[in-house]
């Protein structure tokens, strides 16, 4: 993974389930799913303009929401979860099977 890569949250609120699903499985092909309709992502400035790119062509801007936070330099943060309810495991980097 390249050095320019941001760690960004990615969260989104739509409406109509179609919508949802399809969000959902674009999502799935940029980062980890963290829990219903929140990804954690780590994104350099290209696979980032392909991803607003893609969920601009399924929401509906009157309708739809997306928030993408980007948390900082992937290789150089280090988040802190503060978790209630069920025990979260923070997402380890490793090899990636393709």
């Amino acid at each position: 993974m390249s050095a320019t890569e941001r760690l960004c949250i990615v969260c989104y609120d739509v409406r109509h389930p179609r919508r949802w699903r399809r969000l959902f499985r674009i999502m799935k092909g940029y980062g980890e799913w963290l829990q219903l309709s929140v990804f954690q992502c780590r994104l350099d400035a290209q696979r980032r303009v392909t991803l607003e790119a893609e969920l601009t062509e399924v929401i509906r801007a009157g309708e739809d929401h997306v928030l993408i936070i980007d948390i900082g330099p992937a290789d150089q943060v280090a988040p802190r979860f503060h978790s209630l309810g069920q025990a979260f495991d923070p997402l380890e980097r490793g090899p990636m099977i393709v």
